[in-house]
């Protein structure tokens, strides 16, 4: 990531090297988000059981067999004005058939990510807010969001120009539709 010698590094080149370099405490992840590393402590049981029966649902119910990575390093597409962005989603879900995780670097594009799974924790505010623009500069279809803090789950979708265009969102208890590639109701009564 050096500049070529005719090139100072800019403030973004020094932030990315910088993060790149970082040595986080075990079970800690570092992200580089809108231009901020955020280093997260590893997440309580609650949070881990939520994941859990999201991935149960998305396995065995999904029209399209479903891939699953857990905490997969992220790289955004470089859009012109926005920070590089370099996130871990609680889960990442692709077609099974791509293989989109086999030989893949500690850190991918996002090209061909159906959909991220984030429950929040600590920094809620994160999750509904910065990491969701962040998906949808990326281009992913779909952010799947458990606010633990309101007791409800929201569907986004349709990324475009920063931000998604529909959200659904559905309390505790309702079952939440996912449309296609996965063609189910997701299943949200134990999340209670």
């Amino acid at each position: 990531m050096t500049a070529m010698p005719h090139e100072p590094l800019t403030q973004e080149d020094v932030l990315l090297e910088g993060f790149l370099a970082l040595e986080t405490p075990e079970g800690f992840r570092a992200e580089l988000i809108e231009g901020e590393i955020v280093v997260t402590p590893p997440p309580d049981g609650d949070h881990e059981d939520c994941i859990g029966l999201i991935v149960e649902q998305m396995i065995e119910r999904s029209r399209t067999r479903m891939q699953y990575a857990p905490n997969k390093g992220l790289t955004l597409k470089d859009v012109p004005g926005a920070p590089r962005d370099r996130v871990i989603p609680d889960g990442t879900f692709a077609p099974r058939e791509r293989r989109l995780f086999r030989g893949a670097d500690s850190w991918m594009p996002c090209d061909g990510v159906s959909m991220v799974l984030e429950v929040t924790s600590t920094r809620a505010h994160r999750d509904r807010d910065t990491k969701r623009r962040c998906y949808a500069r990326g281009g992913i279809p779909f952010y799947l969001l458990v606010d633990r803090d309101d007791s409800t789950v929201t569907l986004f979708a349709e990324p475009e120009d920063g931000d998604y265009r529909a959200r659904q969102t559905v309390p505790f208890g309702k079952p939440l539709t996912l449309p296609d590639p996965f063609g189910f109701d997701l299943v949200t009564a134990d999340f209670l």
